[in-house]
């Protein structure tokens, strides 16, 4: 397996988990304080690269495209996730954001120009029909997973899932085209800054009035274990190995995403899959392997050759 192809495939995995274990922290921290948390914990770690002379150098084309990236895949995307899985049960979530292939192929097609197949299209119908599929079952009270909201709360929580993949996707888009300027570790601090400085007024008052004595310390090492693999670990991972292939390729090493999300639902808060997790999920993965199956740029990639 290619060295870059191993990064995305890393990236994602630390992804997927961490939905699931930031439904476990937003059970004892509220979500803006969790949220602005994460950001100082990444600011702190990232500080040795904020440096003026460096960040003076970036064009402001590119701090443009740094700010986009920031709101989308970090602000935007934190809160519509944490706020989503507290409503919601970590399966769900998996099976939803494992549309994200399908909406980055259609970004792709949308933004980049690039050329969306008619397999693409058929897996783009079989990501919306396992979505369908979720939320039916959800309304008519056949989900079967457990420690997740009930009724008109589960599907606001799936509706603010679904917001965050497209958020997701955009930053996909967005890492492809940047990757190709600035360093990867670069790119981490300074989207991580300024969706700190965005967070920062949503999160303030609770950060001043939250009685931290409340939280075990189980709670506060998951929060600094996601802090560091979803806003450091993952990130650089994901930069380092998507320079290397098409921005549709690269949506399809998301589907690991849903996979890790899944497996932490099950296996350690304790969610059971109904049928409409698998059926859901097997309309999704179904579209995966048919919008992913190696064409002529596929094997370019995969096989250590980008084709540039």
């Amino acid at each position: 397996m290619p060295i870059h192809a191993f990064f995305l495939i890393a990236a994602m995995a630390l992804v997927g988990s961490n939905v699931g274990l930031g439904k476990s922290i937003i059970a004892e921290v509220p979500v803006l304080l969790f949220a602005l948390l994460r950001f100082l914990i990444a600011i702190v770690c990232l500080s040795p690269w904020y440096r003026p002379a460096r960040m003076r150098q970036v064009s402001r084309g590119e701090w443009i495209n740094l700010f986009l990236m920031a709101f989308f895949g970090t602000f935007m995307f934190t809160l519509l996730m944490l706020g989503g899985v507290r409503l919601t049960s970590a399966m769900a979530a998996g099976v939803i954001t494992s549309t994200i292939p399908a909406t980055v192929a259609i970004l792709s097609w949308l933004w980049l120009r690039e050329r969306l197949s008619r397999r693409t299209v058929f897996s783009v119908l079989l990501a919306v029909a396992g979505i369908a599929v979720l939320n039916i079952a959800r309304g008519s009270g056949h989900n079967a997973a457990t420690n997740s909201g009930g009724g008109s709360g589960a599907l606001i929580g799936n509706l603010m899932i679904l917001g965050a993949v497209v958020c997701e996707s955009i930053y996909v888009i967005l890492s492809r085209r940047l990757s190709q300027t600035l360093a990867a570790i670069e790119i981490c601090a300074y989207t991580h800054l300024i969706g700190g400085a965005l967070m920062l007024p949503l999160g303030l008052v609770p950060l001043l009035t939250f009685d931290f004595g409340s939280v075990s310390g189980t709670t506060w090492a998951m929060l600094l274990w996601y802090a560091l693999s979803a806003s450091v670990f993952s990130f650089w991972l994901w930069m380092k190995g998507v320079r290397h292939v098409p921005a549709q390729l690269a949506g399809v090493f998301t589907s690991v995403l849903p996979v890790a999300a899944a497996l932490y639902g099950i296996v350690v808060l304790g969610e059971r899959p109904g049928w409409a997790h698998g059926v859901a999920l097997a309309c999704v993965l179904a579209g995966i392997v048919l919008a992913s199956w190696p064409g002529p740029i596929a094997r370019r990639a995969l096989g250590g050759d980008p084709g540039r």
